[in-house]
């Protein structure tokens, strides 16, 4: 009978002392107290640590590549949300994540999309009614009901909305949120949804910002996810609550570029929330703990009858990982994953064809005054600014020495007419990138100085089926995504160093932001305010409208 040896961090009693573990056929049959002393440093033996809410999509990465780099960093499940495929490929898409990460020893659970499109207000690949919602909440692999997006359809009831609430209510499953600024009554309102007065229906949110947004929605009874991801960051601004909240907080990264993954996950939070004085059961609670309790999953949590998932750290201040176990297998071991790649199938839904440069000319019309979306580094939420447009032969461009540059949102789907508007904060000073990774539709978006090379950048996209690309004066650069336009099916290291190299050389054409792609990947994401662009047009996320539609030959108020 397999066993290990060490400091069995016992979170039940809070306790840390010398034990053996042994454990058979994936499940822990005895722990046993040794007489061995503890030495001031080496081998601690503790649950391993979950991402409470992640789109492996955003990885770029396959679910099975996914989880070879992250059990590298003790990483042993996700609660995984695949609405990126599912807003392309429909039920065939979550269908293809599911099957695909059976193919390692990882702990993958799925959510069911519940805003599929995300909103009326874009053009997706596919769309997920209430009823398949139910279908998909009948699968075991599915633990709840992804995060509800539209909080205005939950406000007032939408009877679409309402349906899947009710399904996943039915299913005894939980429910996540996504209500980023909601506050006071709103937020009580959302959270009961169509329950009694004072209930918690939709159980979590992982878009807090602000500290006083989180307390107020703990205060109504919900849990909050702190999210730290590669364009997303709100560690700082929430951690602190784990102090007070140790049964209620969770650790998320939400969206991870592959670079992001190589370099750590969720125990760069442990480590980070250790450093700020916060006791490590607590931080344990939140990485490891909570996760398993609020989802009901199947993880070990070093108890006598769990399954035998645990890491082994070499201490508890930096948790870095010696080794990490998934059901009594080791599948990593210092720095190196155990796991094989395997070969992956593909699934798209790709039919644009290539655009010109004349496609992305925006008449001037004798304007005075147009909107400005102002990104924001490591946020999803933009400004709205209005800004005296750059005139030039009667066309509004780009203009470098305001750092206001053109962006462009391109259907995948269909042919159509590019939408086109404005954007600060690239700091782009020749070039473009472009991506088809753009939540949640996917279509493909682009931010750029000319109109030739904006258009260089969304053809590589459009030739590769897929992909993220930049095209600079002297070079051009793709990294193919032919998994459904959003990720890789090649090794996840390689994935990784070739979009670290995509991304070095788009901050080499000026960008400032410490992600570009991530953060492009988000200003065609109309669920979260202020300001936005889809296939549509320019969208602002307060009023949840079309405020202008913007391409070629139309420019005027909708």
């Amino acid at each position: 009978m397999p066993s290990i040896s060490g400091n069995y961090v016992d979170i039940w009693s809070k306790k840390i002392y010398p034990a053996t573990i042994d454990f058979d056929n994936g499940r822990i049959t005895a722990i046993s107290p040794t007489l061995h002393p503890i030495p001031s440093t080496g081998h601690y033996i503790l649950p391993g640590f979950i991402d409470s809410h992640v789109h492996i999509e955003s990885s770029m990465l396959v679910p099975s590549e996914f989880a070879r780099l992250a059990v590298v960093h003790g990483t042993v499940a996700t609660i995984s949300d695949p609405h990126e495929i599912a807003n392309v490929c429909g039920m065939k898409g979550v269908e293809y994540m599911i099957e695909n990460g059976k193919t390692v020893p990882f702990h993958f659970y799925f959510g069911a999309p519940s805003c599929v499109p995300a909103t009326t207000f874009e053009s997706a690949g596919a769309t997920l009614d209430a009823g398949e919602v139910a279908t998909l909440l009948q699968k075991p692999e599915i633990k709840y009901l992804s995060e509800m997006m539209n909080f205005p359809g939950v406000l007032f009831k939408d009877p679409e909305v309402m349906k899947k609430i009710e399904a996943a209510r039915r299913a005894g499953k939980p429910i996540d949120g996504h209500a980023p600024g909601l506050m006071g009554e709103k937020a009580a309102q959302y959270i009961r949804a169509n329950g009694a007065e004072g209930e918690v229906v939709i159980s979590t949110d992982h878009e807090c910002f602000t500290r006083e947004e989180a307390l107020d929605k703990l205060r109504y009874g919900m849990k909050i996810i702190i999210r730290e991801g590669s364009a997303a960051r709100n560690f700082d601004a929430l951690i602190d609550l784990l102090h007070d909240y140790p049964d209620h907080i969770l650790f998320c990264s939400d969206d991870k570029h592959p670079d992001s993954l190589v370099a750590g996950h969720i125990n760069q939070l442990c480590a980070r929330a250790v450093a700020r004085g916060i006791d490590l059961y607590k931080v344990l609670n939140a990485a490891c703990v909570n996760p398993v309790l609020h989802y009901g999953l199947d993880v070990g949590l070093l108890r006598v009858g769990d399954s035998a998932d645990f890491v082994v750290v070499n201490d508890l201040e930096k948790f870095s990982v010696k080794q990490t176990w998934i059901r009594g297998e080791l599948v990593a071991e210092n720095g190196r994953s155990l796991i094989e790649t395997k070969r992956a199938g593909e699934i798209n839904n790709f039919r644009c064809t290539p655009i010109k440069a004349h496609d992305l000319h925006v008449p001037g019309n004798d304007r005075t005054e147009m909107n400005v979306i102002e990104a924001l580094d490591g946020q999803l939420i933009t400004n709205k600014l209005r800004v005296t447009p750059t005139v030039q032969n009667g066309l509004i461009v780009s203009d470098t020495s305001k750092d206001i540059l053109k962006i462009v949102v391109v259907n995948r789907y269909f042919p159509a007419a590019p939408a086109v508007a404005f954007i600060k904060n690239f700091g782009l000073k020749s070039g473009a990138i472009a991506s088809s990774v753009a939540h949640d539709s996917h279509n493909i978006v682009a931010v750029g100085v000319r109109d030739e090379d904006i258009a260089a950048a969304v053809n590589l996209v459009i030739d590769h089926k897929g992909g993220v690309s930049c095209v600079g004066p002297q070079a051009s650069m793709v990294l193919a995504l032919p998994v459904a336009g959003l990720m890789s099916a090649e090794d996840g290291y390689k994935t990784a160093e070739a979009y670290t190299a995509i991304d070095a050389m788009a901050k080499s054409l000026g960008s400032q932001l410490s992600a570009p792609f991530m953060t492009l990947s988000f200003m065609a994401l109309l669920v979260i305010p202020h300001l936005k662009l889809s296939d549509l047009g320019l969208f602002d996320g307060d009023s949840f409208s079309i405020i202008e539609r913007v391409n070629a030959t139309v420019n005027h108020k909708g």
